[in-house]
């Protein structure tokens, strides 16, 4: 079967059954390499992207259930040229050790911001708790968020 999808602004057809994760289709159809698989169960989030304005762990969303939604991978956020305030404030605060669970924080961190300018660091430290980070960079991930925060309604 043929899915057709919307992803990073870009309409895609790919040969998939409905029931593939969405992960599967990024990394494997499109060559997105940004959304990682960590756990393969929705507990680690380091698969995470956006799917309109909702954070969704695309390890295990079936590709079938997109509905026509556009898909926002990280290398959807920013480009070399134009670096997303977000990423910007993740260089600057050294906000990734191993950089695995990064493309998922920053989508995280991108829903969160989109739909709270004025997060505080509570707010921040709640949008991401369900990200995990192995190498311990939860404290410079926060600063990094509420950064490009600030940056972001200047």
């Amino acid at each position: 079967m043929t899915i057709s999808l919307l992803v990073n602004r870009q309409r895609h057809s790919v040969p998939a059954s409905p029931d593939t994760p969405l992960l599967y289709v990024l990394r494997n159809d499109l060559a997105l390499n940004g959304a990682k698989f960590g756990c393969g169960q929705a507990q680690c989030g380091a698969c995470t992207v956006m799917l309109g304005k909702t954070p969704v762990r695309s390890c295990v969303f079936p590709v079938g259930a997109l509905h026509g939604q556009p898909v926002t991978t990280v290398e959807g956020l920013g480009s070399p040229e134009h670096v997303h305030p977000l990423q910007q404030a993740f260089i600057d605060e050294q906000a990734a050790q191993c950089g695995y669970c990064s493309s998922g924080m920053l989508m995280a961190a991108k829903a969160l911001l989109d739909a709270n300018p004025h997060a505080d660091e509570a707010a921040v430290r709640s949008a991401l708790a369900g990200q995990k980070c192995r190498c311990g960079a939860h404290n410079r991930i926060v600063r990094a968020v509420l950064r490009a925060a600030e940056a972001m309604r200047s």
